[in-house]
Parts: structure tokens; C-alpha cells; sequence
């Protein structure tokens, strides 16, 4: 089979490995969409385990079923989890699934940029979803983002009333804002240094755009009652957007870290200020089984519109333009990778 093996950004090549075999308990998926997210570029973060084969926002169709393997069958339309927990530790029988040593080691092979997947059967028990009719597998690609975003937006206690600003315009604070727009919070506010990304953003629901070099703190309050943000939620690495955020947000407000900064940053806290004006920082990692659920049913309902993201569908053969179109965020919000699809 093909697979897209990522060495660096700039070097993703199409290679051939042979299609694994399927043991008991597991089964074989044929990839029929796979989403680059934004980690997969965090250059600083894959490389150390380069080569390998990534993509883990997968959905396709069950070609070979495992001995025992039950509640499937070949031909189902699935989404696969590509970490799973053991719903069994102190960790997932308090809430906190993503913290789960079983979920940190739990993966498919090889990744979601191949044209067939093994799914151990851990993710077969845990992890697979079948994609319900009115889902496309282009569609079926945001479940995991969007659980994510799903656990982060629980997390902060999104509510009623609440102002919210989003620091980062990608996938992710988009995905972010159309949420909450569900959610009927008070006014949205998203900032980026692309202008293409803040008229899509303008587009989708935010109530205010900002350029990020803008002076947010000041711009906030002028369009808000002289206010700044009750929910500060950060989606993007960029270390100046975490400086903003311990800048624009409201006492007893929260600073949601939805991204995480390079190894080594550490930012200076004014712990004094906060702890006068009981603000809150917080994080959130991944997701679990739960969030993916609501996810898919708020894909299945056009609650959250997430066709309007897509912006690039690519066959393997150019997965290297996937990749660059993604590390350099111009003008693309979501692509996919179509593992069988002609050029």
C-alpha cells in the first residue's frame, strides 16, 4: 500500500509499505479521508520521531474483520480514535480521560495518511464510531478536532452571556467559534495576522475580527462596553498570543490554553493580579470516547457546519502540497488527504 511518510515539513514522501496483517480482536480500515491538523506540522514536536506516517483524523470504510471482533461488519462507514483510554483508571473514573497513561499509548498503525489502517482492538472497543449516512467522510475527518474542542469549551464552563475572544484564527479557533455559537454565548471575538482567515471568521459568526499586531486589550474595549473577555481561549502557539491572553481577560474570567507553547517557555504570571481577581488558567489535551459521540451528532444535525472549513481535498500523491499549504496558513483552513482518490 501508500503511505505519505513524513520526514520534515518540507519532505513528505509517498512510499510503499506492506498492508498489515489483521490479528484477533482488530480490523483493517481503507482510508478514505484524512484531515492534516495543525500538530502534524508543529515541526518542533514530530521531527524527533521522524520518518513515520501521521494523520490521525481518519474515517473509512472496515475492509477485513478480526476473529472475534463483534458490533462490525465489512462495509461499515467508521471514524477510528487514534488514542483511546482504558476507562478504567482513577484517571478516566474521575473525568479525566486524556490524562490516561492508556491513552498516551494507544495508536493505529501506521497512520491516517496510508491507504489502509490496523486498528488494534482496544481502538476497535473504544475508538470506532460508525459515521452515520448524512456524515461524508470529509465531514467524518472533524470528529476528532471538534471533540477536542467539545472538552475545552466543557472545561472553561462555557455559558450563557459569556464574552468570548479567541486568539487564533485556524481550524481550531474557528471550530471554537462555531461552537459557541451553539452554546448562545454573548459576543465572539477572533484575532489572526491573516486577513483571509478573519473575513472567513467574519463569515462564520464572530461579532468582531482583529488584526493579532492590533493592540487587543485596547480594541476589546472599545467594541465591548469598555470590557474585556470573560473566556480568553488561546489556539495558536505563538507566545505573544499567550502574552494577550493574561492581558484581555475579565476578573473571574478564564484563560482556556487550547494550544501549547514550544518545550521550555514559561510565562511570567502576574500571580498577584489573578489571585485578587480570582482569574482563572486552565487547559485542555485531546479528548475522549463521550466528546466524540456529541461531536459526530453535532456534525450529523448541521449544528456545526464543518464543510464550510474544508478548503483543499487532495489525493496522496500530493500530500506534500497538503503539508505546505498547512505550515504556511495562507489561504486553506482544512485539508484533507484522499488516500484512494485519482489524480
Amino acid at each position: 500500500m501508500l503511505v505519505g511518510m513524513y520526514y520534515n515539513n518540507s519532505d513528505v514522501r509517498v512510499e510503499e509499505m506492506p498492508i498489515p496483517k489483521v490479528n484477533k480482536g482488530e480490523i483493517l480500515v481503507k482510508v478514505l479521508a484524512s484531515g492534516i491538523c495543525g500538530s502534524d506540522v508543529m515541526e518542533w514536536y514530530r521531527i524527533k520521531r521522524a520518518p513515520l506516517v501521521l494523520g490521525h483524523e481518519v474515517t473509512g470504510e472496515i475492509v477485513t474483520l478480526g476473529e472475534g471482533v463483534k458490533n462490525y461488519n465489512l462495509g461499515d462507514r467508521v471514524f477510528v480514535s487514534h488514542h483511546v483510554p482504558c476507562n478504567s483508571c482513577r484517571y478516566c473514573l474521575s473525568g479525566n480521560h486524556t490524562v490516561c497513561k492508556t491513552l498516551h499509548t494507544t495508536n493505529f498503525y501506521p497512520g491516517g495518511f496510508s491507504e489502509y489502517i490496523l486498528v488494534p482492538s482496544i481502538n476497535v472497543e473504544i475508538g470506532t464510531f460508525i459515521l452515520p449516512d448524512e456524515v461524508s467522510f470529509e465531514e467524518g475527518t472533524f470528529i476528532e478536532p471538534l471533540a477536542c474542542v467539545i472538552r475545552g469549551q466543557r472545561e472553561a464552563i462555557v455559558s450563557y452571556g459569556q464574552n468570548i475572544l479567541i486568539l487564533g484564527g485556524g481550524i481550531s479557533g474557528l471550530l471554537h467559534l462555531l461552537l459557541a455559537r451553539v452554546s448562545c454565548v454573548g459576543r465572539i471575538f477572533v484575532t489572526d495576522i491573516n486577513d483571509y482567515r478573519l473575513k472567513l471568521a467574519k463569515q462564520l459568526g464572530a461579532d468582531e475580527v482583529f488584526h493579532a499586531k492590533e493592540d487587543i486589550e485596547k480594541r476589546l474595549r472599545e467594541v465591548n462596553d469598555n470590557k474585556l473577555a470573560d473566556l480568553v481561549i488561546v489556539c495558536t502557539t505563538a507566545i505573544t498570543a499567550f502574552m494577550q491572553a493574561l492581558k484581555c481577560v475579565e476578573p473571574a474570567g478564564t484563560i482556556l490554553c487550547f494550544a501549547p507553547t514550544e518545550p521550555g517557555v514559561s510565562l511570567p504570571l502576574p500571580v498577584n493580579e489573578f489571585w485578587r481577581n480570582s482569574i482563572k488558567i486552565i487547559h485542555s489535551y485531546a479528548n475522549s470516547p463521550q466528546d466524540a459521540i456529541i461531536a459526530i451528532e453535532l456534525i450529523r444535525s448541521r449544528k456545526v457546519p464543518v464543510a464550510k472549513l474544508i478548503t483543499h481535498l487532495l489525493p496522496l500523491s500530493k500530500i506534500q502540497e497538503g503539508f505546505k499549504l498547512v505550515a504556511q496558513g495562507k489561504e486553506s483552513i482544512k485539508v484533507i488527504i484522499q488516500p484512494h482518490r485519482k489524480e
